[in-house]
C-alpha cells in the first residue's frame, strides 16, 4: 500500500546518504569514511527496495 511504498522510498533515501558517508563521499559526520556505514546502507536500500516492490505488488491486488 501507500505507506509502503512511501516507507521504502524514505529507507532508500537513507541508505544511500549511508552509504555516501561510509566511503567519504558526504563529509562532516562521525560516520564518515567508515565503510560499515556503506555496507549497512546497501543494506537498508535492499529493504527500501523490497518495501517498494511489496507495496506496489499488494496495491495491484483487490482486497476482500
Amino acid at each position: 500500500m501507500l505507506v509502503r511504498v512511501v516507507a521504502g522510498v524514505v529507507l532508500g533515501l537513507i541508505g544511500a546518504l549511508w552509504i555516501l558517508q561510509g566511503i567519504g563521499v558526504a563529509k562532516g559526520s562521525a560516520m564518515t569514511d567508515h565503510p560499515i556505514w556503506a555496507v549497512l546502507g546497501a543494506l537498508l536500500v535492499a529493504a527500501g527496495a523490497w518495501l517498494v516492490v511489496a507495496g506496489i505488488r499488494r496495491r495491484g491486488t483487490p482486497s476482500l
